[in-house]
């Protein structure tokens, strides 16, 4: 069935740039400048992703827009002064570390700025009923961003800002964020970790970014005790692992929070040739993964889904990856083809390795299970 898909991009969240790097390694000393490319975190993943759904005809089923930059006062309800003042200081004077594997250049103030403008409308227009989901192919990204530090390419908080904003305008009290990039989503976590109306999920690469973040027992406080979950998935893991965390934990987690609205964290960086992760996912876990989380939210939230675009590195495959997700997300098929896909497919984990990850995620789901229900 088709759906109504709000799509939302602005070019000029492509102009982040950070200067030389080598993945993610300043050039300098030991660190040769690179033939060609540069820091990982650059534009043309997203932009390709683009590309593609515009000559596959998958843009012209979808609604195309862009959104206006977040203010000052939507930034402010998740960001201190200071450290948005840093922030602004810094960009405006041409650039430099923000924090860890933080790099900003010219203009990325008002560029993060555009970039969470993008994540808010999306969650509005659902919010609205102007359509029955959405997708915000924000850059920079934000699930690592603490509220005073940046930190792993991340220098505002996209989700949380959109979050915040629709709770003053439209008077929402339950949300759920769905992460899935491959490293841990420490900034989404820490901000709402005492807090019970959000429900934060991350499926991650266990020990992979950042290091000492993610373990299962961090499950929350206070008024967010049980609200955290985080779901550490071993390196080679492959889709059957996903599809596995998503159906014992994921979606049980789901029922039991019961939101408003769904917000997917949606990074592609657990795909097979992600240079930064070492995850086996073709792209169409990709399409299963969202699948499995639009279905929740139509049993759940009236199909109230937003994807909220983070992180993903191959510039050949990230794609394939966020094309055959939006096509799930639209309820459409474009005829495109992934050359990759066989080859991925034929990667994965054989029948031992599946059944000790299925134990082991089955274990965490019990753990987790008992916690909510203390004996």
């Amino acid at each position: 069935m088709t759906r109504r898909t709000a799509f939302f991009f602005d070019e000029h969240c492509m102009w982040h740039s950070a200067g030389q790097h080598a993945l993610i390694m300043p050039v300098g000393g030991w660190v040769q400048p690179p033939a060609a490319g540069g820091l990982a975190e650059s534009p043309e993943t997203k932009r390709r992703l683009k590309s593609l759904m515009d000559v596959s005809g998958l843009s012209d089923v979808l609604t195309v827009r862009s959104a206006p930059a977040a203010e000052e006062v939507d930034l402010k309800r998740i960001h201190p002064a200071d450290y948005l003042n840093r922030f602004q200081a810094l960009s405006e004077a041409g650039g430099g570390e923000l924090g860890e594997t933080a790099p900003i250049g010219p203009g990325s103030y008002m560029i993060a700025k555009q970039s969470a403008g993008l994540a808010m409308e999306a969650v509005a227009t659902v919010l609205r009923g102007e359509a029955d989901n959405a997708y915000a192919l924000s850059r920079p990204p934000g699930h690592h961003c603490l509220p005073d530090q940046a930190m792993g390419f991340c220098f505002l908080a996209n989700i949380p800002i959109a979050i915040e904003a629709a709770k003053a305008r439209f008077g929402l009290e339950r949300v759920a964020v769905i992460d899935w990039d491959v490293h841990h989503g420490n900034g989404t976590q820490a901000i709402y970790y005492d807090r019970g109306d959000v429900l934060t999920v991350s499926l991650h690469q266990e020990g992979c970014f950042p290091p000492g973040y993610g373990g299962a027992e961090d499950r929350g406080e206070g008024a967010g005790k049980g609200l955290n979950l985080n779901i550490p998935l071993l390196p080679g893991g492959g889709e059957d692992a996903y599809r596995h965390a998503l159906e014992r934990l994921v979606v049980p987690a789901l029922e039991h929070f019961a939101p408003e609205l769904i917000i997917v964290a949606c990074g592609y960086d657990a795909n097979a040739l992600d240079p930064l992760a070492r995850m086996l996912l073709p792209s169409e876990a990709f399409r299963d993964m969202t699948r499995i989380v639009r279905e929740a939210a139509e049993q759940l939230c009236d199909g109230r889904l937003v994807m909220v675009h983070e992180g993903g590195y191959s510039e050949a495959y990230v794609p394939f990856c966020g094309h055959a997700a939006l096509e799930e997300l639209a309820g459409v098929t474009t005829g495109v083809e992934d050359p990759l896909l066989d080859f991925i497919q034929a990667q994965q984990p054989n029948a031992e390795l599946r059944a000790f990850q299925r134990e082991r995620l089955d274990e965490l789901a019990r753990s987790w299970q008992s916690s909510l229900h203390p004996a």
